[in-house]
């Protein structure tokens, strides 16, 4: 029989779902608005990065700081407003977890604890933006360069959208097994009534007999009604083996849906870089040809790669789903244990995208197959360590601020308009039970599309950062071996990369 307290939970947590999705019933249509604001800025964005690269660099980062900058002076500014009003000297341990989220802000510690995490991101990216400050200028000559393959290949844009309907398909293919898998055991129904007046409340009855029984005579307005799905033989036994299978399945098929695009658009990219007389000799349709060699030629090597990345990710399920029940258990060894298992398996994970993707432009330059592809990748960028380090990074700091300040506007403008803090339309936002139910889905939205965009960019740098280093390798500048990079990019990024060897020089 299920104790009152527990009976209580359910009923709070079937409340707080019907209220959210109230919610999303009345500001569907704002959270699409907030939504498209998101991708018309981030394509806005891209259109003046192709432009005006360097300036829209350092406007990205001077707006990232001011943002930051206002977000610390709210939070200072309801700090000090709140002082002296009862109850706002409550600490968030005594008041605990509520699910009306607008009780924390009527709290003096809660805006505190937004400020110093606030004053933390801004002291941090402003130390990094000083101590990368000339690593910076060099990342721009690669992006500007990136701007110019993005615009001799502007269908690469859209290509997100590709990738974002493959990894649906493979969302429901993942969800429509899992339910069956979940719904395939035998119905059980269980008596639901009044807790303390019915003594067979939380006992299996079956619907048909339940009008007819004794029970439905003991408890008068109980109901006999479906509780869960269970059963006792073989195959029950199995299906959370098969629930596994399912989401390695899953996995692998993302990963292969996610290759498939970064195959495609390292081989656009590439054919822009390895063109001599741009754009002359690009191909017709490069976005296009690109996706159909990787189908026609590089199937096998996506799948093993993919397969690869699923393993690791599957393991990674397996050991958070012993860590849940492992948590009851008091031994520290075994804790301990499973702390060392998650971070090595979490780091192997972030090792292996990164060879991924780097094998993946390596199969589009050159065909090769996987395992040849990834060799070749990562002794070409361990003979090139010291302009990884230059470049990779800081590109991907740069494109991180560019999503921050996207996601920060969109959120702020969104912040503004569900609290009715707009007065010029303070009347057409939604009544909403939690404001921060449209709020959050913006937020998570805006970055899903800026990182669509952005991912583009992301990959552009990364093919053409491995075809130059390759055009080092192979090319000397002469007639007979020209080198196939621009000449701003050679002057730039040669002139950074011997500025960097002698400073570590200087530092051994």
């Amino acid at each position: 029989m299920p104790s009152p307290r527990k009976a209580n939970g359910v009923l709070e947590a079937r409340q707080l779902a019907m209220r959210i999705f109230e919610d999303y019933t009345v500001s569907w249509y704002w959270i699409v608005i907030g939504l498209v604001i998101a991708m018309a800025m981030s394509l806005l964005f891209i259109v003046l990065l192709r432009f005006l690269a360097g300036i829209m660099v350092w406007v990205m980062i001077v707006m990232v700081i001011l943002v930051l900058g206002y977000g610390i002076f709210h939070c200072y500014m309801e700090y000090a407003r709140l002082r002296g009003e009862a109850g706002s000297d409550i600490s968030l341990v005594d008041l605990g977890f509520q699910t009306d989220l607008r009780v924390y802000l009527h709290l003096r510690q809660t805006w505190m604890a937004f400020m110093i995490i606030l004053s933390i991101l801004e002291v941090i990216i402003i130390l990094l933006l000083i101590f990368l400050r000339k690593r910076i200028l060099i990342a721009i000559a690669l992006i500007k360069e990136a701007s110019r393959a993005v615009g001799y290949v502007m269908c690469s844009l859209l290509y997100p959208l590709v990738t974002f309907f493959l990894l649906c398909l493979c969302i429901a293919y993942w969800a429509s097994t899992a339910v069956f898998l979940s719904t395939s055991n035998e119905a059980i129904y269980k008596i639901f009534g009044d807790v303390n007046t019915c003594p067979v409340n939380g006992k299996t009855c079956s619907p048909e007999t339940f009008p007819s029984s004794n029970e439905s005579r003991l408890c008068p307005g109980a109901h006999c009604q479906f509780a869960f799905y269970g059963g006792e033989s073989a195959y029950h036994r199995a299906l959370l083996g098969l629930q596994i299978f399912n989401a390695f399945m899953f996995f692998w098929l993302a990963n292969f849906v996610l290759a498939l695009g970064q195959v495609t658009l390292a081989g656009a990219f590439a054919s822009y870089y390895w063109a001599l007389n741009k754009p002359d000799d690009l191909p017709a349709f490069p976005l296009f040809s690109s996706f159909s060699r990787a189908l026609r030629y590089h199937t096998g090597s996506l799948a093993f790669g993919a397969l690869i990345l699923a393993i690791v990710q599957i393991i990674r399920v397996m050991l958070e789903y012993l860590d849940q029940r492992l948590k009851a258990a008091d031994n520290k060894f075994a804790k301990f244990l499973m702390t060392c298992l998650k971070c090595c398996f979490w780091c192997l994970e972030k090792f292996i995208r990164f060879l991924n993707r780097n094998a993946y432009i390596m199969i589009a330059i050159y065909g090769t197959n996987f395992c040849t592809s990834a060799k070749n990748a990562f002794f070409l960028l361990m003979r090139n360590i010291i302009r990884v380090a230059v470049l990779d990074k800081v590109t991907d700091f740069l494109f991180l601020l560019g999503k921050l300040l996207i996601v920060g506007s969109v959120g702020i403008l969104a912040f503004f308009f569900f609290t009715h803090r707009i007065r010029i339309i303070q009347d057409t936002a939604p009544p909403l039970n939690y404001y921060w139910v449209p709020i959050l889905t913006v937020i998570i939205g805006s970055y899903m599309i800026a990182h669509g965009f952005f991912s583009v960019y992301g990959m552009c740098v990364d093919t053409l950062f491995l075809c130059f280093c390759e055009d080092l390798e192979r090319n000397d500048g002469s007639q007979e071996r020209p080198y196939f990079m621009s000449p701003e990019l050679r002057d730039i990024l040669l002139k950074g990369s011997a500025e960097e060897g002698k400073q570590a020089e200087v530092e051994e």
